[in-house]
């Protein structure tokens, strides 16, 4: 019988709830222990999403041997620059990284090295990669995670917040050391080294040009007068969001603008039967609304909104088998040589290789399909090394099997 580990939860911080760092002074003195102290610093940062507009941090959390936790609040305190500098040599230990570095780089911390917990789970067939699970599987440790979706633009934050704020980098450091060493043991570091690097060196995504189009239930929207409705109502509403700082969502809901779109209302009154227009917020802005719906049906026909944009990848696949025969062969026998690699080395088939690559080659695959084609191709795509190493070479058989077999 299989003996149960015991759990043990992490209550308080060691050296208690650090003060928040909320001026240049209490900063310069966080600069310097940081600059003092020993190895790896763990780093998170908390949001407000759904709360506030965009995705800015309103806290940072650092803790390193021989400097302990740093809570600082980034909004009294805007430029970390100089405690970025006082740690650029060491590595920063982050978890689910991509998601904290855009708010991190807002506030002039960026790491040059780094260490992602989650993604280095991912890697090594962790099932689930949150950070409290792992913190439990891998030490016996229980984080308390309540508080990850408060609104942390709250001021001044609660006790409470803070303890969570603070016992999320209080083991995160040691939680990389375990992870480091199974990596090594497995032969995955220099996989993760390379993961690593590339979420690092990821730039910004670029703007959509039609952000209105992400609108949700907008698939419900079937003519392009409606389209338009669709469109005024969200630019409209992101003004007002962003003017007011809040989340798109909490000034006016989808739903909203998608049922106004469907029913086209032409009054003030009509707009106030419609349920989703009842919140407080929705309704102090009735007349812009009114506005918006009102300027989408006057528009002339050349101004209105195609039914959708194409975009610069594929179709999806749902659709290939109707469209392209051949490529749906050739995707289906790529994922299934990528799926059979994940489960042969205990990751998830996304992490081996990026689903957007697999499909990208599938569609349009080389001219001439051999090994160097393929993986000319995904490296492109923006495949790791240590992916082609792993995956090129099969792919590219498979293909070349469909072919021969005058599958194509």
């Amino acid at each position: 019988m299989t003996e149960e580990r015991t759990v043990v939860p992490l209550l308080e911080p060691r050296e208690g709830i650090p003060p928040v760092i909320a001026d240049a002074d209490a900063l310069t003195g966080i600069v310097s222990r940081f600059a003092a102290g020993k190895g790896p610093v763990a780093v998170d940062a908390e949001r407000a999403s759904g709360y506030r507009y965009g995705n800015r941090a309103y806290l940072v959390q650092l803790r390193r041997a021989g400097a302990g936790t740093a809570l600082i609040d980034p909004i009294a305190c805007p430029d970390l620059s100089a405690l970025d500098a006082a740690v650029a040599e060491a590595e920063i230990v982050l978890h689910a990284a991509s998601q904290d570095l855009p708010c991190l780089l807002e506030v002039g911390f960026r790491p040059r090295e780094m260490f992602d917990t989650e993604l280095a789970g991912r890697l090594l067939g962790y099932e689930r990669v949150g950070l409290g699970t792992m913190v439990e599987t891998v030490l016996g440790l229980r984080l308390e995670k309540g508080h990850s979706a408060a609104d942390w633009s709250t001021r001044p934050l609660p006790e409470d917040w803070l303890r969570y704020a603070a016992l999320d980098v209080e083991v995160l450091v040691e939680l990389r050391d375990v992870l480091h060493q199974e990596l090594a043991d497995s032969g995955k570091l220099e996989w993760a080294r390379e993961e690593f690097a590339a979420v690092l060196n990821t730039p910004p995504p670029v703007p959509r040009s039609d952000p209105w189009r992400r609108t949700s239930g907008i698939h419900k929207v079937r003519n392009v007068r409606a389209l338009a409705i669709v469109r005024e109502l969200w630019t409209m509403r992101d003004r007002i969001a962003r003017e007011a700082d809040l989340a798109p969502g909490r000034v006016l809901p989808d739903a909203a603008i998608v049922t106004a779109a469907l029913e086209g209302p032409r009054t003030k009154k009509a707009l106030t039967e419609i349920s989703a227009f009842t919140g407080r917020s929705a309704r102090r802005h009735m007349s812009d609304w009114l506005a918006a719906v009102t300027r989408a049906r006057g528009l002339p026909d050349n101004q209105l909104p195609q039914p959708s944009t194409p975009g610069d990848g594929p179709p999806p696949p749902n659709r290939w088998a109707d469209r392209d025969p051949a490529a749906a062969k050739r995707l289906a026998a790529a994922r299934a040589v990528v799926a059979a690699l994940a489960e042969q080395h205990h990751m998830p088939t996304e992490n081996l290789l990026q689903p957007d690559a697999v499909r990208r080659l599938t569609w349009e695959p080389p001219e001439e399909v051999t090994e160097e084609t393929v993986t000319e191709r995904l490296r492109e795509l923006g495949a790791r090394e240590w992916q082609l190493s792993l995956t090129a070479h099969p792919i590219t058989k498979a293909l070349a099997r469909l072919e021969n077999r005058g599958d194509l």
